[in-house]
């Protein structure tokens, strides 16, 4: 690898394979490390940052950072069930992640409940499916042309697999 001195954005660099943090402007580097960095860093540490009773009923789901209007927040999502445990120990966990980073991260948490993942993930029952297939595949038997039962049939074999 060759290095080459004097370019617009930093002193030297490598040329050949780099990673994609090193091809970035130093200003654009500022930034994601404050705003990227911050989500990212708090989902790595979450069980640290919560504790373990927590952790097992809430997760992070994003970071809006502060703008001239609003304050940096943090949302949340909970289990239904679970909310005044999280909202008794708000502060808490501002205070656990703003000493995580060393500095004034999170101003607010934002809270926002879902339902267990056993009723979010319900199956379409595959049965109802059948019963039209059924209903048409009978109809379709009893037509007499044998070039149009067999036409229908295709028709039949190109929508299942859709």
């Amino acid at each position: 690898m060759q290095f080459k001195k004097y370019t617009k954005q930093r002193n030297r660099s490598i040329q050949g394979l780099r990673s994609f943090k090193d091809t970035l402007p130093k200003n654009i580097k500022k930034i994601i490390n404050k705003k990227g960095h911050i989500y990212s860093e708090t989902l790595a540490n979450w069980k640290k940052l919560v504790g373990e009773n927590l952790f097992k009923v809430c997760y992070p789901k994003s970071f809006k950072s502060s703008t001239k209007f609003n304050q940096s927040t943090l949302i949340i999502m909970v289990k239904r069930g679970h909310e005044i445990d999280l909202e008794y120990s708000k502060k808490k966990i501002i205070d656990n992640i703003n000493n995580f980073f060393e500095y004034s991260v999170v101003k607010k948490l934002k809270l926002m409940s879902f339902d267990d993942e056993n009723k979010i993930f319900l199956k379409k029952d595959v049965s109802s499916l059948n019963v039209t297939n059924n209903k048409f595949q009978n109809k379709i038997n009893n037509v007499k042309n044998e070039k149009i039962k067999k036409s229908l049939n295709d028709l039949i074999k190109v929508f299942k697999n859709k």
